[in-house]
């Protein structure tokens, strides 16, 4: 029903209008307060760049933040990685991520990017809090921050905002009556704006998703998607469920059925057993698979996806982080006297 409010035609959202209004004002209030001094932001002695978004809903915006670990990783800069860990509870914050940490204790996404990079990761409702353990964990040169587009505290180097190209803006409206965080404006403040899919407008970069080998949860075998033999039931709990059916379509699957689940959802083996009565193949995302690892059956499956940015587009950004990198070395130098 949402979906249709802010991405379709209805009409429904004027209904929700006056609450965009108090949250245009309360958001704009504690912006303001940051920009004139009333609240306090904190800089800390090393870039650190946000991955965020406009719009509430799944863009793109982690497989770009694991796109740039990667590929900074590569050019020798050692990386951390902060996040406020929706979805999960720890009884502790600040939270290092290591072996042991559960989906439960620091959301699905944090979990994924740590298994997937190695690099160091910790959640925290205040990011702040989030960056200083991880500086106290090892030398870092450079923080991306998973979100906290609009974490004012955090004070920030390179803002990249990622936008999904089929569904932009929706109705263009604030939350609850639109999709919007924030307004279209505020990309004029920001270093970068990558396009996932679509069609990238001027000044944009250009972001494709190209989903990978599937992989056995259980035995970590891999296999083409259009090499899985025998009857397929795809399920995703991600914000926007079609992008990834649409991908599986993309690469020759047709499922015999199709199931969806809320994002962030928390699974239980039950739940996902009874979706394949007849041992068919159980094919998920990468994200929900972080969560299924301790209890996964032989035939459970899941496709990761990899962000594929032009060369033209990875060399800007990249150059860009790196310049930030090496001022604040200079920086540094310029303290030691």
């Amino acid at each position: 029903m949402i979906a249709r409010i802010w991405f379709g035609s209805s009409s429904y959202y004027m209904l929700l209008l006056p609450f965009s209004w108090l949250y245009g004002f309360i958001t704009g209030l504690i912006r303001f307060s940051y920009r004139c001094g009333w609240c306090k932001v904190h800089r800390f002695p090393l870039p650190v760049v946000i991955v965020g978004n406009l719009t509430a809903g799944g863009n793109g915006k982690t497989p770009l933040v694991l796109w740039l670990v990667e590929q900074l990783q590569q050019r020798g800069w050692r990386v951390g990685v902060v996040s406020r860990g929706y979805g999960g509870r720890s009884r502790r914050y600040p939270l290092l991520l290591d072996a042991n940490t559960h989906s439960d204790e620091c959301g699905d996404e944090s979990l994924l990017i740590w298994q997937r990079t190695g690099v160091p990761v910790v959640v925290a409702p205040r990011r702040i809090d989030a960056v200083a353990a991880l500086l106290q964990a090892q030398p870092l040169d450079v923080v991306v921050s998973d979100d906290g587009l609009q974490h004012y505290a955090l004070a920030r180097d390179i803002e990249l905002v990622v936008i999904d190209g089929e569904r932009r803006f929706g109705n263009g409206w604030l939350l609850p009556a639109g999709p919007m965080r924030e307004r279209a404006g505020r990309l004029d403040t920001v270093q970068g704006i990558i396009v996932n899919g679509g069609d990238a407008l001027p000044g944009e970069f250009q972001m494709q998703l190209r989903p990978g080998e599937a992989i056995n949860l259980l035995s970590g075998e891999r296999c083409a998607l259009n090499h899985l033999r025998g009857m397929i039931v795809a399920m995703a709990g991600i914000s926007h469920p079609p992008r990834f059916f649409a991908t599986l379509c993309a690469g020759g699957i047709a499922p015999v059925k199709e199931v969806v689940f809320t994002d962030h959802h928390a699974y239980c083996e039950r739940t996902l057993a009874s979706l394949t009565p007849g041992n068919e193949i159980l094919l998920m995302t990468e994200k929900d698979a972080v969560k299924c690892r301790s209890f996964a059956h032989a035939n459970w499956w899941y496709l990761p996806v990899d962000a594929v940015l032009s060369k033209a587009a990875a060399k800007e950004l990249l150059v860009l982080i790196e310049q930030r990198v090496y001022r604040y070395r200079e920086a540094m130098k310029g303290c030691a006297f």
